[in-house]
């Protein structure tokens, strides 16, 4: 077997086998970083990350084809251009305020 590997040494899965292997590391991160808020007594807000690459931060417009690429967000309707990662991390910091200001869902923890 080479260093890298290669596509015939690779172990094939079922579907909702890889589902359950690629969803464990993130319910493991969630845990992480619960734990680690509630122990520095920083408040944690979940917030739904659908439409977040697609959003325009700037209008709000949600359109598919506003994600160029994988590094490129440009608006079909007000025309801005960004970084993909920046425009989609404005999107969720507008959500989690949203979510904090409503008290939906929040996590605050407890101080002891």
């Amino acid at each position: 077997m080479s260093p890298a590997g290669s596509s015939s040494d690779r172990v094939r899965l079922r579907k909702d086998q890889r589902t359950k292997l690629h969803s464990w590391s993130f319910h493991q991160l969630a845990s992480f970083v619960e734990y680690k808020a509630r122990r520095a007594g920083v408040p944690l807000v979940y917030v739904d990350p659908a439409y977040t690459s697609r959003q325009c931060s700037e209008c709000g417009h949600i359109d598919r084809k506003n994600r160029v690429d994988q590094a490129t967000f440009a608006c079909r309707s007000c025309g801005v251009l960004m970084h993909a990662d920046h425009n989609a991390s404005h999107n969720i910091a507008h959500k989690g305020d949203a979510v904090w200001i409503a008290g939906r869902e929040s996590r605050v923890p407890v101080t002891a």
